[in-house]
């Protein structure tokens, strides 16, 4: 469960059990969208480390950015996101295919490619 108590304040603090982490709707922190476009980059890291644990090589030295590419609705639709992925020299062509693979398989973009499924509701509690 995921938790925020509203104020006047331009920072939001999200908590769950473990965790919690801040946006803002001033600019002095990644607002809501532009951390959901970081969860995406964050994942394709998550999916490359994974493989290069079970490839056992190192990901040191890799990078990863990540663009998206707003739709005809404008800034508030998603038509592409883009990946690109910078290897080190040492990594073979079969490695790094792996490790490509890997990142196409991101549970939070799997959780997107399906995202007609998700049904959203609010209550008042």
């Amino acid at each position: 469960m995921y938790s925020v108590s509203v104020s006047s304040s331009p920072v939001i603090k999200v908590t769950s059990a473990k965790h919690e982490v801040s946006y803002a709707v001033d600019g002095s922190l990644m607002n809501p969208l532009e951390a959901f476009y970081a969860t995406l980059a964050g994942c394709a890291a998550v999916f490359a480390k994974k493989a290069c644990k079970e490839l056992g090589v190192s990901p040191d030295g890799i990078e990863i950015s990540c663009r998206p590419f707003a739709g005809a609705g404008g800034p508030m639709t998603l038509a592409k996101f883009k990946t690109e992925v910078k290897f080190p020299e040492q990594f073979s062509a079969e490695q790094k295919a792996t490790v490509l693979d890997a990142i196409t398989h991101c549970a939070v973009k799997k959780i997107v490619d399906s995202g007609s499924e998700i049904s959203f509701t609010v209550v008042e509690a």
